[in-house]
């Protein structure tokens, strides 16, 4: 079968579709037909080597960590799940191929595209772990998202929103429309922020969950006034601040993916495709990952 693969650490470059043997599902896992697979900034930074020390890539690797598709082969101990389903979820050994096996899926919500559903388990699964890290989300609080536009960042705002919290979420200025869209209030980044935030919220941040890094925590720091009510996905430097540092290597919110298949078919939850790749554009995918400022999801799919 084809894949997305890369034999050696480095730019988006070293992606290649390559021919592969075709994985099969151990206990727990099913196997699908992938119609769309999601790219986030943890693939790159896998890719390039920034994160051998804590999530070593075994070569050849295939790249990616979630997808959508058909299920085509069940493993031992799956309940609930049969050949024919359509799904989506967290994928073992590689997300960006003809086939692959899933280990954490849900049932794909009538009306959801391939390319959306492909773009939900990392963005959902992370906010959800961040809330647990921050002790919850809950009704009546107020949470700044900064990088509100990202994958990940607009599933939080959503997420949050959902929770009945209050959202204030930090972008480009064209993408405050989007933000707005998504039930949070926007405001820029950068210089200034603490001045802005505290006008939109005189009464306080109770929460603060940083997407983009950047060096934005120390503002968020000051906008909650205390470290431990500031969480980042993005700035692993800042743990020396005392703010609570989460990446993929902790342990997975396994409630999230459900929840956010609720929340869809409530109409309480949408993803934003922002672009979609085949499988040979996949450099050209983590490229525009790589450089920021995406807004929503970008995909690729067979072909």
């Amino acid at each position: 079968m084809k894949a997305v693969t890369f034999t050696e650490y480095g730019g988006p470059d070293v992606l290649h579709v390559t021919d592969v043997e075709e994985p099969h599902p151990g206990p727990g896992q099913v196997r699908i037909v992938v119609r769309a697979a999601g790219v986030n900034p943890v693939d790159w930074k896998a890719r390039s080597g920034l994160m051998r020390d804590v999530m070593p890539v075994s070569f050849p690797a295939i790249d990616g960590r979630e997808a959508a598709g058909v299920v085509d082969e069940v493993g031992p101990d799956v309940a609930g799940v049969a050949v024919g389903d359509e799904v989506f979820g967290f994928a073992v050994g590689g997300a960006a191929a003809e086939r692959a096996i899933l280990d954490d899926l849900v049932h794909k919500p009538a009306g959801l595209s391939w390319e959306e559903a492909a773009g939900l388990p990392v963005a959902v699964e992370t906010s959800v772990r961040v809330f647990t890290v921050l002790g919850g989300v809950k009704e009546g609080q107020t949470l700044v998202v900064n990088g509100a536009a990202g994958g990940v960042g607009a599933a939080a705002v959503q997420l949050a929103r959902a929770r009945d919290a209050r959202v204030i979420g930090t972008a480009s200025e064209r993408n405050h429309e989007f933000v707005r869209t998504l039930g949070a209030e926007p405001t820029t980044y950068g210089p200034g922020l603490v001045e802005r935030v505290r006008a939109l919220a005189p009464e306080g941040v109770d929460l603060a969950f940083d997407t983009a890094g950047q060096g934005g925590v120390p503002d968020l720091i000051t906008l909650t006034g205390d470290p431990a009510r500031v969480a980042t996905i993005a700035d692993f430097a800042a743990a020396a601040l005392g703010v609570k540092v989460t990446g993929g290597g902790d342990a997975r919110a396994t409630e999230a993916l459900g929840e956010a298949a609720a929340l869809i078919e409530a109409g309480r939850l949408r993803v934003a495709v922002a672009q979609t790749f085949t499988f040979a554009q996949a450099a050209d995918a983590h490229r525009l990952s790589q450089d920021g400022h995406v807004r929503g999801k970008l995909v690729l799919v067979p072909g």
